[in-house]
């Protein structure tokens, strides 16, 4: 799939909806659907870390409770302020495979758009989802 500079423009866009107070990391994410709708996503942290809510996450949510399901995104953009793009967290690989087409690309970017290209599969190989149940 080619890469489209509005992706990385949505992610840098959504990036500075974080809430980052404690570690100052701030993640932007832009999950696209299958449809052409677009959905922003921001880290916002919390004192309780394991409360944190992630971007990739976020902006599935945002998609899901709009009444998006499993299998309906194209593909989704993150990006960070770091010296190279950064992967997303395994919390984040879990619900992206339970969520997403183990073939939708994901783009991982930073502040200068060095990105590299990758898929659900690729993030989490051999992972276990509601697909495996079918």
């Amino acid at each position: 799939m080619e890469f489209k500079q509005e992706w990385y423009e949505g992610a840098r866009e959504a990036q500075k909806r974080a809430y980052t107070p404690y570690s100052k990391f701030n993640v932007g994410a832009y999950l696209v659907t299958k449809d052409g709708k677009a959905y922003y996503g921001a880290n916002i942290e919390n004192a309780a870390y394991p409360s944190t809510i992630c971007a990739e996450r976020s902006a599935l949510v945002a998609a899901m409770s709009d009444g998006y399901r499993p299998g309906d995104f194209k593909c989704i953009t993150v990006t960070v302020d770091a010296d190279k793009p950064s992967s997303p967290c395994g919390t984040c690989r879990q619900v992206l495979k339970e969520l997403c087409d183990d073939d939708m690309p994901v783009f991982l970017t930073h502040q200068t758009n060095e990105r590299i290209e990758t898929t659900v599969n690729e993030l989490l190989p051999l992972g276990f989802s509601g697909k495996d149940l079918e």
